[in-house]
């Protein structure tokens, strides 16, 4: 993640680029496992970090201006962030639009100065991406009746959302694996995959929305805790790391339910269960980075190295690739940003 979360970057980059960590949009494909014979828990879609439209903070001052005017008869907790940032004057207005157009046209800059390595790397990803989107469509539609064959299909459509050259083919796609885990969800209300995935892919349709992303973070949140009460070790303990990245990245009051707290409380959850997974390690890593929580980052940066080498061993294979290389860069940018602070005695968990 960025310093900032996930927050601002990621949204100048134009369609079909591909994220890198560091500023991602619900980013870093995970190729799709195979399921286990008797379990889901070693499935795993890899990390998600959502960040949508209205995450900006330019737009986050629309909303509270939207919402204040229904809001005089309440007493908030706490002071509202932007309320006074409404009386911009002409000149802050400029400078805003010019540090938009910056940030736009730098972003264009580093995408089409990706090298030709990188390129590949994200084309051969593509192409798993499509490739296993087609097979899960085409068991999908013969296994009508197979509930596997149909959260898998809503998982490979999350997958394959994540390479879309445009919201409009990303809508479609998430749409498909909305729809592939709502049919399921309907003969079988109990199905913990159902509920997460769809959860997951009405992230990737949130994307594409501005006003309607925050209707839609409601409903991901609700879908999300019906997968945690049906089975929390589910893809590494994903519904927990799901709402722990989605009350770290959503704004919070008026604009939405972004909350520390429960953020704080999910990822750890997920960090407990499954201590030896470095996705749920390096998430906790970069929210005690944005944060400012050092002292936990560092605690946190130890444990992973820690476990490292166990982990490689535990999670190889081609399937587990892009995980590797994206889990590389984030510890490493995680480790630049707690530089000199290794000095300060970390204290136990």
């Amino acid at each position: 993640m960025s310093d900032g979360g996930c927050f601002g970057s990621a949204l100048s980059k134009p369609p079909g680029i591909r994220k890198e960590a560091g500023d991602t949009l619900l980013e870093a494909l995970m190729p799709p496992h195979p399921a286990l014979s008797k379990s889901i828990t070693g499935t795993v879609i890899y990390r998600i970090c959502f960040q949508f439209i209205f995450t900006t903070e330019y737009f986050i001052v629309f909303i509270c201006m939207l919402a204040i005017s229904n809001s005089w008869g309440t007493k908030p907790n706490k002071p509202l962030r932007f309320r006074g940032k409404f009386n911009f004057s002409a000149v802050v207005k400029a400078g805003w639009l010019a540090a938009a157009l910056v940030l736009y046209m730098t972003a264009c800059l580093e995408a089409d100065a990706a090298s030709p390595e990188s390129q590949a790397g994200i084309a051969k990803l593509a192409q798993h991406a499509e490739k296993a989107y087609a097979a899960a469509k085409t068991r999908f539609e013969t296994e009508t009746n197979n509930p596997e064959a149909a959260w898998q299909f809503g998982r490979a459509c999350y997958d394959w959302a994540d390479f879309a050259t445009s919201d409009g083919q990303r809508a479609d796609i998430a749409k498909q694996g909305i729809a592939a885990c709502r049919s399921l969800i309907e003969r079988d209300s109990g199905s913990a995959p159902g509920h997460y995935y769809l959860a997951m892919n009405l992230g990737q349709l949130a994307q594409t929305k501005s006003l309607g992303a925050l209707k839609i973070v409601g409903q991901m949140e609700g879908e999300f805790k019906l997968a945690l009460n049906l089975d929390p070790k589910l893809d590494f303990a994903g519904p927990d790391r799901g709402l722990g990245l989605l009350y770290l990245e959503a704004p919070g009051w008026p604009a939405s339910i972004g909350s520390k707290t429960k953020a704080r409380q999910h990822l750890q959850k997920a960090l407990i269960m499954f201590p030896d997974f470095p996705e749920n390690v390096l998430n906790m890593i970069e929210a005690e980075v944005k944060w400012g929580d050092k002292r936990g980052a560092v605690r946190d940066l130890a444990a992973l190295e820690e476990l490292w080498p166990t982990a490689r061993m535990k999670f190889a294979g081609d399937q587990w690739a892009s995980s590797w290389a994206d889990w590389e860069k984030r510890r490493g940018l995680a480790e630049k940003k707690v530089a000199g602070t290794r000095k300060t005695p970390a204290p136990p968990r």
